[in-house]
C-alpha cells in the first residue's frame, strides 16, 4: 500500500476516488502504476479479505481535485485486464445513504391496498401525477389480491410527486405506504440501518442505568427478577432472557430510571447470593464496548516476552572444575581446591582412604577421534573440540604408570 505520511491530508477525504470491478491479479502496484499518469498520489490501497485476496475494490487519493477528476473521466468504463472498471468519487457511508436517498427512480412500491383495488384504480389514481406506463397489483396463484403492487412512471419527477402526494392518504379506510420500489438487498440495508438507529438510540438513553445480571436461577422469572431490585427504585424495564425453546439463560436485564438508583442498586446486589447462586451485577454496555474492554484485559495479563540469552562460553562457579568443564592447552589448575568439610562431601576412590588427603588435579585435554592433538595448522585454542577428563579416570592411569615405571 501506498501511503502518504501526512494522515490530516488523507483523512481529509478530498481528491478520493473509488475503484471497484477490479481484476483479482491487479495489487497494490499494478493500480499504482494506471493512476499515477494522472498526478501525484497520496493514498493507494486495494482492499483485500483475511487471507490477502483481493475483493475487487480500492481507492486511489490525489493530491489536487483536478487530478481525481482527470482519472475518473479517462478510466471509467474503460477495460483493464479485461474488465470494465468503475471509476468515481469516493463517498463515506453517510454521504452513500443520503445520495441514496436522493436517487431519482421511476418505479413505485404501494402496500396495504384494499383486496378490492384493481390495476385500473391504481392507473386512475397515480395518473393524476403523470403518465403511466404500467400498473399491476400483486396477486397469488389463485388470484387473491396480495394488497401490494407496483406503479411505473415514465418520469421520474411524477413519481416522486406521486410518492409525497399519496403516502400515507386513506383510500377505503385503508392507510396506504407509498414509496420507492427497492430491490431486497436495498430494503433489508434499509432495514437493518433502521433496527441498528433504534439499538442506539434506546442504548444511549438508558445509558448508566441498565443492568446487567447472570448466574441467575433457572427459578428466577421477569417478576421475581423485579421484586429482587424493585427496593432499590423505579425500574423502567425488567426481563430474563430465554432460548427459544423457553428456557432460562440466567441472565437478564434491569432498567432503573435513573443512574444513581442503579449505581445503588449494582453496589447491594453484586455477589449477593439468591437461590444459593451468587449474582453478577454489571451495567450494561455495547457488544462492541465489551469486546474492546475484553481485548484490553487480555492484553494487560498477557506475560512479556522475555528474550533468553546464552552465554557464549560455560558459566560455572569457583573452585575445583566439575564434570563437563573445558580445558584449555597451557590452562593451570586452578588456585582453589574444595577441600572436605562442612557443606561437602569427598568424592572416594579405589586405594584412597576416607579422610584422607584430597584427589590430586591432573587433566588432559582429549581431541577428536583422527585428529591431531594441534589440530590444522593455524587453529586456535578454541577451535579445538576438547572433552573433559573426571579426577576419578585421571588419578587412577596415572597410579598404573608409576607402579610400571617403579617396578619395570
Amino acid at each position: 500500500m501506498y501511503s502518504q505520511r501526512d494522515p490530516s491530508l488523507r483523512k481529509s477525504g478530498t481528491a478520493n476516488i473509488f475503484i471497484k470491478n477490479l481484476d483479482k491479479s491487479i495489487d497494490h502496484k499494478a493500480l499504482h502504476d494506471t493512476f499515477t499518469a494522472f498526478g501525484n498520489i497520496l493514498s493507494c490501497k486495494i482492499s483485500t479479505d483475511g487471507f490477502g485476496q483481493s475483493k475487487g475494490y480500492g481507492f486511489v487519493q490525489f493530491d489536487s481535485e483536478e487530478s481525481a477528476q482527470n482519472a475518473i473521466d479517462k478510466l471509467n468504463g474503460m477495460l483493464i485486464n479485461d474488465k470494465q472498471v468503475y471509476v468515481g468519487h469516493f463517498l463515506r457511508k453517510q454521504e452513500r445513504e443520503t445520495t441514496s436517498s436522493k436517487t431519482k427512480f421511476n418505479n413505485v412500491y404501494v402496500k396495504n391496498l384494499s383486496e378490492s383495488t384493481t390495476d385500473e384504480d391504481l392507473k386512475t389514481i397515480f395518473g393524476e401525477y403523470g403518465e403511466i406506463t404500467s400498473a399491476v397489483v400483486m396477486r397469488d396463484a389463485d388470484g387473491k389480491s396480495k394488497c401490494f403492487g407496483f406503479v411505473n412512471f415514465e418520469n421520474a419527477d411524477d413519481a416522486a410527486k406521486a410518492v409525497e402526494a399519496l403516502n400515507g392518504k386513506k383510500f377505503e379506510e385503508k392507510e396506504w405506504y407509498v414509496g420507492k420500489a427497492q430491490k431486497k438487498s436495498e430494503r433489508e440495508h434499509e432495514l437493518k440501518s433502521r433496527f441498528e438507529q433504534t439499538v442506539k438510540e434506546a442504548a444511549d438513553k438508558l445509558k448508566g442505568m441498565n443492568l446487567y445480571v447472570k448466574n441467575l436461577d433457572d427459578s428466577i422469572d421477569d417478576e421475581k427478577l423485579k421484586e429482587l431490585f424493585s427496593e432499590y427504585g423505579k425500574i423502567i424495564s425488567c426481563k430474563v432472557m430465554r432460548d427459544p425453546s423457553g428456557v432460562s439463560k440466567g441472565s437478564g436485564f434491569v432498567a432503573f430510571s435513573t443512574p444513581e438508583e442503579a449505581s445503588r442498586a449494582l453496589a447491594e446486589m453484586n455477589h449477593k447470593l439468591v437461590v444459593s447462586k451468587p449474582l453478577y451485577v454489571a451495567l450494561a454496555q455495547k457488544q462492541e464496548e465489551r469486546r474492546a474492554r475484553l481485548q484490553a484485559q487480555f492484553s494487560q495479563m498477557r506475560p512479556l516476552a522475555i528474550p533468553s540469552v546464552a552465554p557464549r562460553m560455560p558459566m560455572y562457579p569457583s573452585g575445583a572444575p566439575g564434570l563437563g568443564q573445558q580445558f584449555l592447552y597451557g590452562q593451570a589448575p586452578p588456585a582453589i581446591i574444595p577441600q572436605a568439610g562442612f557443606g561437602y562431601q569427598q568424592q572416594l576412590v579405589p586405594g584412597m582412604r576416607p579422610g584422607g588427603p584430597p584427589v590430586p588435579n591432573f587433566f588432559v585435554p582429549m581431541v577428536q577421534q583422527g585428529q591431531r592433538p594441534g589440530g590444522r595448522r593455524g587453529a586456535g585454542p578454541f577451535q579445538q573440540a576438547q572433552q573433559p577428563v573426571s579426577c576419578i579416570y585421571m588419578y587412577t592411569s596415572l597410579h598404573f604408570i608409576c607402579l610400571c615405571l617403579c617396578f619395570g
